[in-house]
């Protein structure tokens, strides 16, 4: 499985969601990530406050920081490249990056069929 690492921006919380006005963004972000975890998938996640020391120990991010300075977050690496910055994945290219079927994501809805009695209408 390919390794995933996002590097955030400075935000008040791990997830940025959080706040009297969340970012849907930050939202969809979350909702994926989490969706990913539920099914098997890990994505490392690192906040540049609280987790400030991994952005001066990859050189490749501290690079990109020190050229384009903190408008360059997020930053995505995919098994230690940058594939995506200054923007997140959208939900297909987490999929793709991840080398994961299209259909990954699509959420699976059972519906138990059963008669509604005599209060249908």
């Amino acid at each position: 499985m390919k390794r995933m690492v996002i590097f955030d921006p400075a935000m008040c919380c791990s997830t940025g969601v959080c706040g009297p006005s969340v970012d849907p963004e930050l939202l969809r972000v979350s909702t994926l990530l989490n969706n990913l975890k539920k099914k098997g998938v890990m994505v490392e996640r690192y906040n540049l406050t609280n987790n400030p020391q991994i952005f001066v120990d990859n050189k490749e991010i501290n690079k990109l920081l020190n050229d384009e300075g903190v408008e360059v977050l997020p930053v995505t690496v995919v098994d230690g490249v940058v594939v995506k910055t200054k923007a997140y994945p959208a939900d297909e290219e987490f999929c793709t990056l991840l080398g994961l079927p299209e259909d990954f994501l699509k959420a699976t809805v059972k519906i138990k069929a059963e008669g509604c009695g005599s209060d249908c209408g």
